[in-house]
């Protein structure tokens, strides 16, 4: 192997090694970034009745009747919600955009939410 194909090599190495530096410097950016905007509650999403819900997995696990606290109301008359309120965690929300998108996936959220009781 000659000097210039050592060179070469050792240059694809350096540059390898950046790329990785970079994005794991820019994962650790986004987390900070997160982390400030929860201790500043800049995190309470816009979330408004008759939003659809989806989980990560992308079903829809109901309709949002209204934001209660630090966690979301699902309406009782959608199909999916036995006729009984359902709730979510705020913290569970991913993003909104339309719809309101949850970290979590169907079987967990379902597993995982609070039921109000029937009366």
């Amino acid at each position: 192997m000659s000097i210039k194909d050592k060179l070469e090599t050792a240059g694809s190495k350096i540059v390898d090694t950046a790329k990785d530096v970079g994005q794991k410097i820019a994962d650790g950016a986004e987390q900070a970034y997160e982390w400030v905007r929860e201790k500043a509650g800049a995190t309470k999403p816009d979330v408004k009745p008759k939003m659809d819900v989806i989980c990560s997995c992308g079903t829809r696990i109901g309709v949002v009747d209204h934001a209660e606290g630090d966690a979301i109301k699902l309406t009782r008359n959608d199909p999916t919600a036995g006729g009984v309120h359902h709730f979510i965690p705020i913290s569970w929300v991913q993003r909104v955009d339309s719809h309101v998108h949850l970290s979590k996936n169907s079987e967990d959220a379902r597993r995982e939410w609070k039921t109000e009781s029937k009366a």
